[in-house]
């Protein structure tokens, strides 16, 4: 295998680790990759932006001597200048204020290059996030709570048709075979979630909406009702113990959610190493 082809390979693994959400992953692939062939600007790109999406301290640092050690290479790099762009534009100006001030710099010289690229394009949504307000938080942190909660309710249902056909193990064994996400998903939560036991989760989890509204209306009216007769003089937390359980059923899905994205990443992975 040459040079060339050898690094596009680990490119292309990198590339489908990272689209599958394995940062650890593609972070090991890349490294390999370094280890094997030698300093690559490109391959110190993927290595820093496995690092720069976990929105960690820690994973900051390494992501910014990663992106540095790239820059190092081929100052040109527009993967580089892009990724290591938006990671200062993240960074707090009071704690990192050399890392900050190097964003308009490192934008600058993108434009310079490139005005009209993908990674232009990129840069410049970053740099609109970052000036968001505190409205425009509000409203994401509203979109995301909205689509975690469909990810819950489209779980419950595929789960309980999966209950209804019932082919059991079968199912399971060909979701953990498959690299289809959502087929692991699928099966992953039949493994979890079946049984008598996890019926009442399975049920608050497919009316997910309509369990969220009566506790709310649970949780006025016990309020209310404490405050009339005198329990409780102002305000009470007793009401709020009918969100628990919708709360537990949440977290159980994400639970299994995450789990069942670690074995499809941990299968993608074999496969790829395989394949190279």
């Amino acid at each position: 295998m040459s040079r060339t082809t050898t690094i596009d390979v680990y490119q292309n693994r990198c590339e489908q680790l990272f689209l599958a959400g394995g940062n650890a992953a593609v972070r090991r692939a890349a490294q390999e990759g370094l280890d094997e062939l030698g300093p690559q600007a490109d391959l110190y790109c993927w290595l820093a932006l496995g690092h720069a999406v976990e929105d960690d301290d820690d994973h900051d640092d390494r992501a910014e001597e990663a992106f540095r050690a790239g820059l190092a290479l081929d100052g040109d790099h527009l993967g580089l200048l892009a990724g290591y762009a938006e990671l200062c534009l993240r960074a707090d100006a009071f704690e990192y204020p050399g890392r900050a001030a190097r964003a308009p710099v490192l934008s600058r010289r993108l434009k310079e290059l490139a005005p009209e690229s993908a990674e232009a394009g990129q840069l410049a949504a970053a740099e609109r996030w970052a000036r968001r307000g505190y409205w425009e938080d509000i409203r994401m942190g509203a979109v995301v709570g909205a689509l975690r909660g469909r990810d819950t309710e489209a779980q419950a249902r595929a789960l309980a048709e999966d209950l209804r056909q019932r082919d059991g193990d079968d199912a399971i064994t060909r979701g953990a075979e498959t690299l289809d996400r959502a087929a692991t998903v699928r099966a992953t939560t039949l493994e979890a979630l079946s049984g008598p036991w996890n019926a009442p989760v399975r049920l608050l989890g497919r009316y997910r909406t309509a369990a969220w509204a009566v506790s709310l209306i649970l949780c006025f009216a016990t309020n209310t009702t404490l405050r009339r007769t005198g329990v409780v003089d102002h305000f009470s937390l007793w009401g709020y113990l009918w969100l628990i359980p919708v709360l537990i059923v949440d977290r159980r899905f994400a639970a299994v959610r995450k789990e069942a994205e670690a074995r499809h990443v941990a299968q993608l992975e074999a496969v790829l190493a395989e394949r190279s």
